[in-house]
């Protein structure tokens, strides 16, 4: 998952960008190009489907810190920590990371609250995964009413589709409105205090908050998460009007629907809407700063993927180039695109289309949170932190009681690892030490068909390898072999699994097929869970369904007969 890249318009961009009151969740890695992972992780509570029930007379008792670690010299210049407190855990930022951390600290009694300066929910429910979903679930039905092929196949005869635009902007934004609202209620049900405002940081364990023309407040906490997420990255020359040039947070409102629309990036969020705007009838161009499109996916599966997902479709591409200067349409003109080659950086092509989709990734929403005040420096926006989250000083020390989770930390920028991350740190604060698997993620592109992917690509596995010497293996199992798929005559698609033959460990797993975003689940929870091939391979799976290909997929690896299985002899019932 490290290694997931995508193309940013100007080789020199940076992805500072002041702060706002827009919490974000979205996705990136620590290499210094943003990517574009526009994935969600909410939790049922989501779904109105409130389960925990706060208890009013305990709190549980949090406990010393667990590692002897030393902690940052550079609290005493800033004010002395409190006595007392108002909160045992107070959360900056209200998107899905911060919702999760702050529902696992209830269950935990923590007292908890959580400031927002703009909407619950974040990015992911407002401006990302929630309304991206909705206008996917519509390109789906279209491509489906649109492939006579397929239809007369089934025996169907269906007259020809069409879509009323205003209708399916509602569709999404009604989705995001009801989420939000979800999300709100289960934070108030369960007792989570929800202070409006923007949230500073001012010294050890304490942070203000407030609106603009109004008083701030100050509250103390025991523990402090950031979890402020993250925005669009638009490079330099870029001149976005929200218009004819976009970012995802303006396509999602789906104002217009382009007969030509350029998109910058050729990653999830830029194949996404390549998915939704050509279903409804637009023509797409890429351009892409590296050789090849796809760029941070499997190669074998980006190459399968491009075959279905790009070359039958009207999609155009250019690669190898930089976005280096981007005008809005005005006064009857289209919007203007300024290339030059990424390596020689010498002009190549002029393109004039009707609408730019800016598709370069998201950058950190740190600015503005009072880090100076505590003597943390963000490199390229991202808050330093160690494999448990918490936040390193300046001088490479552990700032006590404050941890920073999402995409502000930069690891995994995906609102699901924001969640987990955040679960994580409630753990510890409660006294539990908790480290995350970061290859255990699942991460999905929900194109039709659909990408998912967790742990390594066979690339980064045959890197690793190479430097740890051990050898690997790859095992794959078609659609075109599954009854299922078959039935619903969606046989194309591959699911690929990357393994040590010496042990069995499963290294990654990437799908390419229908409900590819749900198969890959069994994967990642073999990989948090340590399982290893020879034991995952006796599972029984239901016939006929779609994950009997992941079942297929870990019977043909071939593991060393030497290999212990430690699957418990069967008891005869």
């Amino acid at each position: 998952m490290h290694a997931v890249s995508l193309s940013t318009s100007h080789p020199h961009s940076s992805p500072a960008i002041a702060r706002s009151n827009h919490f974000g969740l979205y996705s990136i890695t620590p290499s210094n190009k943003p990517l574009n992972l526009p994935f969600c992780g909410l939790r049922s509570e989501a779904q109105g489907i409130f389960q925990l029930k706060r208890s009013e007379t305990h709190r549980a008792i949090v406990s010393s810190r667990r590692r002897a670690k030393k902690l940052s010299a550079s609290l005493s210049n800033n004010g002395s920590a409190p006595t007392s407190f108002d909160y045992d855990l107070v959360i900056i930022g209200a998107g899905v990371g911060g919702h999760g951390a702050a529902l696992h600290a209830v269950e935990k009694g923590l007292k908890t609250a959580i400031i927002e300066g703009d909407v619950i929910g974040g990015t992911c429910v407002n401006r990302g995964c929630v309304p991206s979903k909705a206008l996917l679930a519509v390109s789906g039905r279209m491509r489906e009413l649109q492939n006579d092929h397929h239809l007369k196949a089934l025996g169907l005869q269906v007259s020809a589709a069409g879509y009323d635009r205003q209708g399916v902007a509602d569709h999404a934004n009604n989705l995001a409105s009801k989420i939000r609202n979800n999300l709100t209620n289960s934070l108030k049900a369960l007792g989570v205090d929800i202070l409006t405002g923007v949230g500073t940081i001012l010294g050890p364990q304490k942070v203000k908050y407030g609106q603009v023309g109004f008083s701030d407040n100050v509250v103390t906490a025991k523990d402090i998460i950031i979890a402020t997420g993250s925005v669009p990255f638009v490079p330099k020359g870029i001149e976005v009007d929200g218009k004819t040039v976009i970012t995802s947070d303006h396509a999602l409102k789906l104002e217009f629907v382009p007969e030509w629309i350029a998109i910058v990036g050729s990653g999830y969020i830029g194949l996404e809407f390549s998915d939704v705007y050509t279903a409804l009838g637009s023509e797409v161009t890429f351009i892409e700063a590296l050789d090849q499109l796809m760029p941070g996916f499997d190669p074998e599966i980006g190459k399968l993927a491009q075959r279905v997902l790009i070359h039958p479709r009207k999609i155009d591409f250019h690669t190898g180039v930089f976005a280096s200067k981007i005008t809005p349409a005005k006064d009857g003109k289209p919007v203007t695109i300024e290339m030059i080659d990424a390596k020689t950086k010498e002009p190549k092509d002029t393109l004039e289309v009707d609408a730019a989709l800016i598709a370069t990734g998201r950058a950190p929403f740190t600015k503005g949170l009072g880090l100076e005040n505590i003597n943390v420096v963000t490199q390229r926006g991202f808050v330093p932190v160690d494999e448990r989250m918490q936040v390193i000083d300046a001088d490479g020390k552990m700032v006590p009681h404050l941890y920073c989770i999402g995409d502000a930390n930069g690891k995994m920028m995906l609102a699901h690892a924001a969640s987990a991350q955040g679960i994580s740190v409630v753990e510890q604060v409660s006294g539990k030490d908790h480290v995350l698997n970061h290859l255990s993620i699942p991460a999905a592109c929900f194109t039709h068909p659909e990408i998912s992917m967790v742990g390594l690509t066979e690339p980064q596995a045959r890197d690793k390898a190479e430097k740890e010497g051990f050898e690997i293996s790859i095992a794959k199992a078609s659609f075109k072999a599954n009854t299922k798929a078959l039935a619903e005559n969606e046989g194309e698609g591959l699911a690929k699994l990357i393994y040590r033959p010496d042990n069995g460990e499963i290294l990654g797993v990437h799908i390419f097929g229908l409900h590819a975003a749900d198969l890959i689940h069994e994967a990642s929870n073999a990989i948090a869970l340590g399982t290893r091939i020879q034991d995952i391979k006796f599972a029984v799976h239901a016939h006929p369904t779609l994950s009997e290909i992941l079942d297929e997929l870990f019977k043909s690896a071939q593991v060393n007969d030497r290999v212990f299985s430690s699957t418990n002899e069967p008891v005869a019932v």
